[in-house]
């Protein structure tokens, strides 16, 4: 197999072993080694399972789609919006995200649809070893199925909304993928909103440990409340992110914003811990810099600028640059850029303030301006800003699409796709990327792919 989906993909003995690679470290916590165990019995150990279950969390932090590195979606997409500036080496892929120059042969275009596939192929491997154990304790079962859902509609989230159609996939039968049909984007939707559901039903709101770096019933139903958002199922995000939200006992808004990506944060619904003790997220390592030239990536300064001075954010989260003649942005939402001893931040991939901006556009759109309004100026005053009370429709949405850029800069592209879906994406980036063309909506369907796979086809416009 050359991918998932193809005859040349990775045999299966290497996906396995990049199911079990060193990257998880501190998620994996057993004796024996699962690449000297049988397959087989794998799902009849609890800490073997569970292991396997983890692995998915350290791909999700080092390789796929909200990992904090160069190929995650805090990045790529953020140099593909209005977020970033390209500072690295000519010639690099990325910097092809940044002038929409990409092709179908980009070799991170590959990588982004390789990897978030290869996740999907883990998960699906671990619900159907988890569907035939015999000797596993129920509630553990139950725990790590629903865990592999989530990733698995997760995984299917962000490829649909970076490549429009694409096929989901939710077994491992080789015979069955290497031939899959794409399928439309309300299919897709249906499927992975199926899979949320189902994996709610199978987790409880406690944590499977004292961190919340596995997902519960809540870390569920948070991105099943972004889902709903996107598909403009405004009561059910209302539902479901206001169930987040009054869980008062587990998520608080963190009022110090310098608190608000620490480890222990109150705010954190579901967070990434860093591969071994003492390492840091690679959000900071990579995107908060102390001198420049930046050596990767700045913020931009339309993002700066749109920002009021009296903004808590600009301060806490942005930190000015100077060599005397240039200024330049780090995203210091991340603090720690090395080793620290001991580890003070993880990745945060959910976290409350996006739950109240979802339940303010979904009652915004629903008509109820008043109710839009306090949860957008419950995130405002938490920010040192007053009050607003927008009279329409338009006003409410073109306020919370602001607070949503101010308080979700360079996380996992959330400014990328909420230009797309709220169709402000050609108005917005057409007058500052001269490359820009109204296809880039979508990124192109790797070439190599519909090469092995002719079933992928037709390509998606403008490549």
């Amino acid at each position: 197999m050359k991918n998932i989906l193809t005859p040349n993909n990775r045999i299966l003995l290497l996906v396995l072993l990049l199911f079990f690679n060193l990257s998880c470290e501190d998620y994996l916590e057993t004796d024996q080694p699962i690449g000297e165990t049988a397959w087989e019995n794998v799902f009849e150990s609890e800490s073997l399972a569970t292991a396997a279950v983890n692995n998915l969390y350290a791909q999700l932090r080092d390789e796929v789609l909200v990992s904090g590195n160069f190929n995650g979606m805090g990045i790529t997409m953020g140099l593909y919006a209005d977020e970033l500036d390209y500072y690295s080496y000519p010639g690099n892929p990325l910097e092809s995200f940044y002038l929409h120059n990409i092709t179908a042969g980009n070799n991170l275009v590959r990588s982004i649809w390789n990897t978030a596939y290869s996740l999907v192929y883990m998960s699906n491997s671990i619900i159907e070893g988890l569907s035939r154990s015999q000797s596993l304790d129920p509630s553990v079962r139950d725990q790590l199925t629903g865990e592999a859902l989530f990733v698995r509609a997760l995984c299917h989230f962000y490829l649909v909304n970076l490549y429009g159609d694409i096929p989901y996939i939710t077994q491992t039968d080789y015979h069955n993928n290497q031939d899959v049909f794409k399928e439309d984007k309300a299919v897709v939707y249906q499927k992975l909103t199926e899979d949320l559901v189902l994996a709610k039903s199978y987790l409880t709101d406690a944590y499977p440990g004292a961190e919340r770096i596995r997902a519960n019933r809540l870390s569920v139903s948070a991105f099943l409340a972004r889902v709903y958002l996107y598909n403009e199922q405004w009561e059910e995000a209302k539902a479901q992110a206001g169930e987040v939200i009054g869980y008062q006992s587990l998520y608080t808004l963190e009022q110090d914003l310098s608190e608000e990506f620490l480890k222990n944060s109150s705010s954190a619904i579901l967070q990434l811990k860093p591969a071994t003790e003492g390492q840091n997220t690679l959000e900071g390592a990579i995107m908060n810099f102390s001198y420049g030239p930046p050596f990767n990536v700045s913020l931009t300064s339309g993002l700066y600028n749109s920002m009021s001075d009296a903004d808590l954010r600009k301060e806490f989260w942005i930190t000015p640059v100077t060599d005397g003649d240039y200024t330049w942005y780090a995203c210091s939402k991340y603090k720690e850029t090395g080793n620290t001893g001991a580890t003070l931040e993880y990745s945060i991939l959910l976290r409350l303030s996006e739950q109240y901006l979802i339940r303010a556009e979904a009652h915004a759109q629903s008509g109820n301006l008043a109710a839009a309004a306090q949860d957008v100026n419950t995130i405002r005053q938490r920010a040192g800003l007053p009050e607003i009370f927008p009279a329409t429709t338009q006003e409410m949405m073109d306020a919370i699409l602001n607070e949503r850029r101010w308080e979700l800069f360079a996380e996992q592209g959330h400014r990328w796709f909420d230009l797309k879906r709220t169709g402000k994406a050609n108005d917005v980036l057409s007058l500052i990327k001269p490359g820009w063309r109204p296809t880039d909506l979508v990124l192109p369907i790797p070439e190599n792919e519909i090469a092995a796979n002719p079933n992928l086809l037709p390509q998606n416009p403008g490549y």
